[in-house]
């Protein structure tokens, strides 16, 4: 076990074929409110939470524990030798081998993107491990546009020079969808993007992981996870959508509440595929996950 920052601790877990997962941990195991599961989106790592795991740790109505998993190949965890265990049935199993390695009892989950689509799978795999869900920028339903353009950058980025010439990349490449993000924002991301290794910037995912995306076509649509999706309709559900993603539509997100009326949905201005857990949106997550509590003790 190593120190984490923001409070955080870094702990290893084992998976079920010997691959170390990293997980960042918050907060006290016996801490009374309902711990919360963040699964990041497909090239995104545990840091994509610093910010929230520390502010629902620390709420001041109750404690409560918070993990968020580096899935295999990204982050700290290790890279698998054999890129084709990147995928969801293989993710899926790694996310329960740590929920009960950690012994997590019943959990809110925020999944993020690629984190929201195992966490409707958990909904059918492992129901009883739900006690609510955020679904970040993620629904049943994804549009086409955005997986192609996702597939045109994942694995591919350009090498930068240093974190200022990475922070220009990134801009160029998603400031139509993030049009408010600051200089400084950009850098911030650039530090989440890269990390150095052997005085080269490096990815912080394993960059076969654009095979998960290979057979992405145009031509193709996916097909839709509703039956995923309606596994979770018995558990309170909040959806985050940034008012520029091209990965979940308004049109979805409606067709998600008719089949969840519980549903609550909020929209975020000026942000795309994903919406940066930040500021007041932070508040709307702890607001939700503490509604979850009382939600939880009924079941």
């Amino acid at each position: 076990m190593t120190g984490g920052g923001r409070d955080g601790r870094s702990i290893f877990v084992t998976a079920q074929d010997g691959l170390r997962l990293h997980v960042q941990e918050y907060g006290s195991r016996t801490a009374p409110g309902v711990p919360v599961v963040c699964l990041p989106g497909l090239t995104r790592t545990v840091s994509d939470f610093d910010a929230l795991a520390p502010a629902l740790v620390n709420d001041m109505t109750v404690k409560r524990r918070v993990i968020a998993i580096d899935s295999r190949g990204r982050g700290q965890s290790d890279y698998d030798s054999n890129p084709d265990n990147y995928n969801l049935a293989v993710e899926l199993a790694d996310v329960a081998t740590v929920l009960t390695a950690l012994g997590v009892r019943p959990a809110v989950f925020v999944g993020s993107s690629r984190g929201g689509l195992l966490t409707m799978l958990m909904g059918v795999a492992h129901p009883t491990a739900i006690a609510g869900v955020v679904l970040h920028d993620i629904g049943p339903v994804i549009e086409l546009k955005g997986l192609v353009r996702l597939k045109s950058y994942v694995g591919k980025l350009p090498t930068p020079r240093s974190f200022a010439d990475g922070a220009e990349i990134l801009r160029r490449l998603f400031a139509a969808q993030f049009p408010l993000v600051t200089a400084e924002g950009w850098l911030a991301a650039a530090h989440r993007t890269w990390l150095m290794k052997d005085d080269v910037l490096t990815p912080t995912y394993d960059v076969r992981l654009a095979r998960t995306l290979a057979d992405i076509d145009v031509e193709r649509p996916l097909p839709p996870l509703w039956n995923e999706f309606d596994s979770l309709v018995r558990v309170p559900m909040l959806v985050i959508r940034g008012a520029n993603s091209d990965i979940l539509s308004a049109a979805t997100v409606e067709a998600m509440a008719a089949h969840h009326p519980g549903m609550q949905s909020i929209e975020v201005p000026d942000q795309g595929h994903v919406p940066a857990l930040a500021g007041d949106l932070i508040a709307t997550v702890a607001q939700f996950v503490a509604a979850c509590d009382g939600a939880a003790s009924h079941q």
